[in-house]
């Protein structure tokens, strides 16, 4: 059979919106699911609409030599982008099988279905095994009610499959096929920093074992949803088959360095190997910072490290159960600096503990750690987080709302402040995080001790674009409530 693998989006490109540029990810989740159809005889061909413009016409061509499609879903407010390939792909075909899967589905589960009604399947959690059932069921050889992890539509009503099964060891997947997006471009950054192209993606576990009170974790809702890593040696040997013609890898855990022995073995072992690959390490934990270990990330290719900071607070950070110290956090990006690696990090403005002077504190913080990157945002209510579910037992978010997230409004009673200030605070700690003399006199001067432009490049371009984004998040779409 032949299966189309679908990543929707919007084509935008050099827009003077950073946030529309070409994404930096491949569609992993995909190139997963491609990998099994192709090992067992399958042809797969991927699109992924946020890096080209696919016309009615080529998309027709393409789709009626397809068996089946599968699109993935992401939790958005906008879900027009999915509901108009999904039209276009019943316009054209209205036999071909629409699946859906991703994290929205995972999420929301059978009211995937209702958010995109001409789909026919909804896969939660994991694909790799339920895609091959599905093949099957296109076959003849197997029935829906007999597969795991699935809801579908039958006779205008939506039914379940039988429960969903947790892959344990990811060791046996076969790699992802990289080749379905080499047509792709991956290299652009969100702030114009130029990746050393060509630029892959790999994920070397699943889940988190931590427990971050405003993070959306599936184990708060799959019976058995745990935390799962991938061997060292596992990791090692698809570096060793990743064609050199790769130049830089983001590895895309939510917490690569859990795993302190792992991570020593890893990356003794990459510069046993040698590649001349740039690394970008996107989800680590300011506690795991060593010198040790970051001097053979160094040695290894690491060039980003993307730190989950949040606060810069004590009581809002515990409040958050982070688990995590300011000293902690101080050590790690000053670590970080001394090792050179371009160093970002996330802060969250809005706990419902927090009063101005918090905010205020955060943002001095982030000012006064020598980051080269700093992103702010306010805290929002996600549908199967730990902040969530105290909301709706306290009645403050409906148990039936088809939302997927609340910002920490004082309209609803989720915060201290309304949805307008929690905005206002954001676009005032972007300002006074990146228009500080010190920070682009620092941006420049590390610069030229790299000898490499594109990184000052980019810090100009963020500052050049900062009142187009700011005018961006302040036209994003409302939640509804």
């Amino acid at each position: 059979m032949k299966i189309l693998l679908l990543k929707p989006g919007i084509y935008k490109k050099n827009s003077k919106n950073l946030m529309l540029n070409p994404s930096t990810m491949p569609p992993l989740g995909l190139l997963y699911l491609g990998a099994v159809l192709e090992k067992e005889g399958h042809n797969v061909e991927v699109l992924d609409f946020c890096m080209e413009n696919i016309s009615k016409e080529r998309f027709k061509n393409i789709l009626l030599s397809a068996d089946a499609v599968g699109m993935t879903i992401c939790s958005d407010i906008d879900f027009n982008p999915y509901n108009d390939i999904s039209k276009m792909i019943n316009d054209i075909d209205p036999d071909i099988p629409q699946i859906i899967g991703g994290p929205h589905c995972t999420f929301v589960q059978k009211q995937s279905l209702y958010d995109v009604p001409l789909a026919d399947i909804s896969v939660i959690g994991e694909g790799e095994n339920v895609i091959l059932d599905l093949v099957k069921y296109f076959q003849g050889i197997k029935k829906l009610e007999d597969i795991n992890g699935i809801y579908y539509r039958n006779n205008g009503s939506i039914k379940s499959g039988k429960p969903i099964k947790i892959i344990d060891n990811l060791d046996g997947l076969p790699f992802p096929a990289r080749h379905l997006v080499e047509k792709y471009d991956y290299g652009d950054f969100a702030f114009g920093f130029q990746l050393k192209k060509i630029v892959s993606s790999t994920i070397t576990s699943r889940g988190c074992p931590f427990k971050c009170r405003f993070c959306a974790r599936y184990n708060n809702f799959i019976d058995g949803y745990k935390f799962r890593q991938r061997s060292a040696e596992n990791i090692l040997k698809e570096f060793e088959e990743i064609d050199e013609k790769y130049g830089t890898i983001n590895i895309v855990d939510d917490s690569f360095l859990a795993d302190n022995k792992r991570a020593h073995k890893i990356f003794d072992g990459l510069i046993k190997m040698g590649k001349e690959i740039d690394l970008w390490i996107y989800g680590t934990r300011v506690d795991f910072a060593s010198r040790e270990l970051y001097k053979k990330m160094k040695k290894a290719g690491v060039k980003i490290i993307f730190f989950g900071i949040e606060s810069g607070n004590q009581d809002v950070l515990d409040f958050y159960n982070k688990k995590t110290t300011l000293s902690q956090i101080r050590k790690a990006v000053k670590l970080s600096r001394k090792m050179n690696f371009i160093t970002l990090a996330s802060f969250i403005l809005g706990a419902p503990i927090e009063t101005r002077e918090h905010i205020e504190n955060t943002i001095k913080f982030a000012c006064s750690l020598p980051l080269d990157f700093a992103g702010f945002g306010p805290l929002r209510y996600i549908k199967g987080s730990q902040l969530w579910e105290e909301a709706v037992r306290d009645n403050k978010i409906p148990k039936d709302t088809k939302e997927i997230f609340y910002f920490s409004d004082s309209d609803i009673g989720l915060g201290n402040f309304t949805k307008k200030e929690l905005i206002d605070f954001t676009l005032d700690a972007f300002q006074r995080f990146y228009y500080r003399p010190t920070y682009m006199i620092g941006q420049i001067y590390r610069n030229l001790l790299r000898n490499d432009t594109r990184l000052l490049y980019s810090g100009l371009k963020l500052l050049f674009s900062m009142k187009n984004q700011m005018h961006f998040f302040k036209k994003s779409p409302p939640v509804k409530q």
